[in-house]
């Protein structure tokens, strides 16, 4: 009875730190990836620099 205890107790604490661990783990990858995606969004180049203004000019002989 005790052993039967104790090894639920064991395996109840193994299930929670893996829980823990793959939580932490996935919480790392997430970080990694906004900064990436923070690193090529400001690689990009200036949009509004590049594009022709727009809406300045009416074509009345279309």
């Amino acid at each position: 009875m005790m052993d039967a205890i104790a090894g639920m107790a064991t395996s109840m604490s193994a299930a929670q730190f893996a829980t823990e661990y793959s939580m932490g783990v996935t919480k790392k990858v997430m970080d990694t990836q906004e900064a990436m995606a923070q690193n090529i969004l400001e690689m990009l180049p200036d949009v509004s620099q590049m594009a022709p203004p727009k809406g300045q000019f009416i074509d009345v002989y279309a």
